[in-house]
C-alpha cells in the first residue's frame, strides 16, 4: 500500500497551498509586480515544494525502505530507484 494514501489529506492540503502560491505568482507577473516580490513568491513556492518532497520521501523511506519482508535484491532496487529520483530532483 502506498503511504500517500494514508496521508492523503495532508498531502492534498500542501498541494492546494502550492497551487495557490503558483496562481499568485502568475498574477504578480501579469500585473508586473516588483522583482523582489516575485522573487520572494518563487522562493516560497520552492520551499513549499521542498516540504512536500520531504513529507513524501519520509513516508516512502519509513513505509517501503524498511520493509522487513523485502529481499536484499528488492532493497537494492528500491534504493537505486530512490537515488535516481533524488538525483533528478536535486539537478
Amino acid at each position: 500500500m502506498s503511504h500517500t494514501v494514508t496521508d492523503k489529506k495532508r498531502l492534498q492540503a500542501r498541494v492546494s497551498r502550492i497551487e495557490g502560491q503558483v496562481q499568485a505568482l502568475g498574477k504578480a507577473l501579469e500585473s508586473e509586480a516588483e522583482c523582489m516580490s516575485v522573487l520572494q513568491q518563487i522562493a516560497s513556492i520552492r520551499g513549499a515544494v521542498n516540504g512536500l518532497m520531504l513529507q513524501v520521501l519520509e513516508g516512502h523511506v519509513s513505509g517501503h525502505m524498511n520493509d522487513p519482508h523485502a529481499s536484499p535484491q528488492q532493497r537494492e532496487e528500491d534504493t537505486q530507484q530512490l537515488l535516481e529520483v533524488l538525483r533528478s530532483y536535486l539537478k
